[in-house]
């Protein structure tokens, strides 16, 4: 990437956003070569819903095409310096395994049904075990864990390493602290971005702002089919108790989980009951929602995962703190890709809470519909949406 502080008259495209599915756009459309301008409105690259997303990939996925997704998305992660030609960002990627635990008999059912789902769409290595044989993988699986699936290929990665090596694997110029404002539309055609600093002429422009993406379309008359929902982690250092070889680990039933971090871990709760929101660029975090994973006698508690984590809670000597953004969310659970009613104006947003794993090879896409290199698009922003239960 080139780094500007000057605001260039034109570009080809400007993508709005530097987050994963910012920076993987601007890779993918500079590898199609369309000159590219990244116009992020913070004074940091990537420093907001990426930098704070858990971090994890798995091809245990509810929805074929979210699957497709993913798997391009796991090939560029496992060829990352190859395929970026940058050796500077690593994706960081462990595959650790991804384990979900099961206690009653609709999650063992259910797991099942799943596995045999992905065993049918070509999902290699996807194991369900017992109890007592994920007990002897993984010895803190509480005894009252009945059964579990397993996938060792699934794992870690960190976000924005990832981010930060598609801007730096692009030919973008790439300016910071510069807020889009608005567009210029001339008979139903995109002319220009306009900027708190200044206008950019250019012949097509991509949305990528995640949860603030709706905000930036709204005013051009562009409604987009998404709901802001709060999603929060708790950060927790040095705790000795967590291996720093687990897998991210999920209960089946309440979907909380954790993953270990440095020498702590993030631990999560995607709380089905969350209202949408207006999206907001600093999301106000709850600190009782630490105290809800932690406590053992809470309905949610992460003690349901590791027998440890009762120990954690009860040695009481882990500092932890909060965090909190926002799921830009979709009808069905499926992103929204592609041009609107505006000619020239594209969207790359709406990935439900998936942007980290499904984003890039959804940015491939919209990069081979701008080059004019590819027609088919399942995600394109005029399809019949039908609403999927809330999953994980």
């Amino acid at each position: 990437m080139r780094r500007t502080s000057d605001l260039p008259s034109r570009a080809d495209l400007v993508v709005i956003g530097s987050g994963i599915v910012g920076a993987a756009t601007a890779f993918f459309a500079s590898r199609a070569g369309i000159s590219v301008l990244v116009v992020e409105r913070r004074p940091a690259l990537c420093s907001m819903t990426t930098a704070i997303a858990v971090g994890g990939y798995r091809l245990q996925l509810e929805h074929r095409e979210e699957l497709e997704l993913v798997g391009r998305s796991v090939r560029l992660f496992e060829r990352f310096a190859e395929e970026t030609g940058q050796t500077l960002h690593d994706p960081g990627l462990r595959a650790q395994g991804y384990l979900w635990l099961a206690r009653s008999e609709a999650a063992v059912a259910r797991q099942r049904e799943l596995v045999e789902r992905q065993r049918g769409w070509g999902v290699d290595g996807v194991e369900l075990l017992t109890g007592d044989e994920a007990r002897s993988r993984f010895a803190w699986v509480p005894d009252d864990v009945v059964q579990a699936r397993f996938r060792q290929g699934d794992g870690l990665i960190e976000p924005k390493r990832i981010a930060m090596g598609l801007l730096e694997g692009s030919s973008a110029d790439v300016i910071t602290g510069v807020g889009v404002t608005g567009f210029q539309v001339s008979s139903g055609r995109l002319t220009a971005v306009v900027t708190d600093h200044g206008t950019v002429a250019a012949g097509a422009a991509v949305v990528a702002a995640g949860p603030l993406s709706e905000l930036l379309t709204r005013p051009a008359g562009v409604e987009l089919p998404v709901s802001a929902v709060r999603r929060q982690r708790v950060v927790l250092w040095d705790v000795p108790e967590v291996p720093r070889d687990a897998p991210m680990t999920v209960d089946e039933e309440t979907t909380s989980h954790w993953r270990p971090v440095g020498s702590g871990a993030y631990l999560l709760y995607p709380d089905a009951s969350e209202p949408g929101a207006e999206p907001v660029e600093h999301v106000t975090a709850d600190p009782g929602f630490a105290l809800a994973l932690l406590d053992p006698s809470s309905p949610v508690a992460i003690a349901r995962t590791a027998t440890f984590w009762r120990d954690v809670w009860e040695r009481a000597g882990s500092a932890w703190f909060v965090q909190a953004g926002q799921y830009t969310m979709t009808p069905d659970q499926r992103p929204l890709i592609g041009q609107t009613e505006i000619d020239g104006l594209h969207v790359n947003t709406g990935y439900s809470g998936h942007g980290v794993m499904a984003g890039p090879a959804g940015a491939e896409i919209l990069a081979g519909l701008l080059a004019g290199t590819r027609t088919e698009n399942p995600f394109r922003l005029d399809r019949e949406f039908v609403p999927a239960e809330q999953a994980f």
